[in-house]
């Protein structure tokens, strides 16, 4: 099926979206640059906080399954960022063996400065939705995530470019609440 059998509809929100997308991430590009982190990096400090957020413990292996990396990569990212003072290493105090990976407050600050004004002027633009119309979003978002899990399976994609393990992607869609 080319572009010309899609709905103009459909192709305008497939357009809207994926400009949202090339600008959120030149805006995370540039949080990364000033602040000395790669990419990957951001993108660890952003699983970390959502999985805090949602109350959920986040160790190494945890990381490296969002991630795509492998125990080494993780070692050497998490390293980096405990250097630069936004993990910190906790031992698990119901099990020793277990490292929980912990965002520190100067990295929320940090986040907090640069995409704060960001997040402020998108809730005002989200305020004038009434419930149902952001149920309509809320069921449109996830229904793309979905698309775009399925496409990465598909074409074998993870998160850092390599490989995708199907069995991995699935189990890790079937844990993350809707």
């Amino acid at each position: 099926m080319s572009v010309r059998d899609h709905d103009e509809r459909c192709l305008r929100l497939v357009h809207l979206l994926r400009g949202i997308t090339v600008e959120l991430n030149l805006f995370g590009t540039e949080f990364a640059a000033r602040n000395q982190l790669h990419a990957t990096d951001l993108r660890a400090l952003i699983h970390l906080l959502d999985a805090e957020r949602e109350g959920a413990t986040a160790t190494p292996s945890w990381l490296g399954e969002r991630l795509g990396l492998n125990s080494a990569s993780v070692t050497a990212l998490v390293d980096r960022l405990e250097r630069l003072g936004h993990v910190r290493r906790v031992r698990d105090g119901a099990d020793r063996r277990r490292v929980r990976l912990v965002v520190q407050q100067q990295a929320v600050e940090l986040g907090w400065s640069f995409f704060g004004p960001l997040i402020d002027s998108m809730v005002e633009a989200i305020r004038p939705f009434d419930e149902t119309e952001l149920a309509t979003v809320q069921r449109f978002l996830h229904g793309m995530s979905d698309v775009v899990l399925g496409a990465r399976l598909e074409q074998g994609v993870t998160a850092s470019g390599g490989e995708a393990s199907p069995r991995r992607a699935r189990a890790r869609a079937a844990r993350t609440p809707r």
